[in-house]
């Protein structure tokens, strides 16, 4: 599956160049199961090879990352909870339980989950969701969800761009990373 969506993703930018970076991404944030930790450092390394500025992969990157969210956001809005979990059930790789541990999170932590919720595997999609039920102020959700995902991408951008040709070594480690950021998390949420 990763081999497919690699050279899928791969033609998507030669064809449109950054743009491609921001649909592959709108995806990923509106389907899950596509894999940031594929586009964003592909994207680096596309961009480290000329066809593409680092800047502009990181913006589109972003831009697709906020549309992605806002259409999770009003698929919260509009459906609800229960309509969700349904859905869930019979998409491919997402669970009901996957939605409840969103909504968990953003019962837990409240708006600022929405920053968090960027940058970790699991939530970082979902996340919007239970913001949308919630009737999360937009603007409010514009601004956590830009800069969590501003972050997020230009980190993950930035490490294809400087690994070139290994930049498939980050999806290596980003399981690691994830148990990491997960407890930071948690650990400089509970002293809030």
């Amino acid at each position: 599956m990763i081999d497919a969506i690699t050279s899928w993703v791969t033609s998507l930018m030669e064809t449109l160049g950054a743009p491609g970076v921001g649909i592959a991404i709108f995806l990923e944030s509106a389907f899950p199961p596509i894999p940031s930790e594929v586009v964003l450092p592909l994207a680096g390394f596309t961009a480290s090879q000329g066809s593409m500025g680092l800047v502009a992969a990181i913006v589109w990157a972003t831009v697709g990352s906020l549309l992605g969210a806002y259409l999770l956001y009003f698929v919260g809005h509009l459906v609800g909870a229960d309509r969700l979990r349904k859905i869930a059930d019979w998409l491919w790789l997402v669970e009901a339980a996957d939605v409840d541990k969103s909504i968990a999170w953003f019962d837990k932590y409240g708006s600022p989950s929405v920053f968090f919720g960027r940058v970790v595997p699991g939530i970082r999609s979902l996340i919007s969701i239970p913001a949308g039920i919630d009737r999360m102020g937009l603007v409010k959700f514009t601004l956590w969800t830009t800069l969590g995902s501003a972050i997020w991408n230009s980190i993950l951008v930035y490490l294809g761009f400087t690994l070139g040709e290994n930049w498939h070594t980050v999806t290596d480690y980003m399981e690691e990373f994830s148990l990491i950021i997960k407890i930071l998390l948690v650990l400089s949420l509970i002293h809030i």
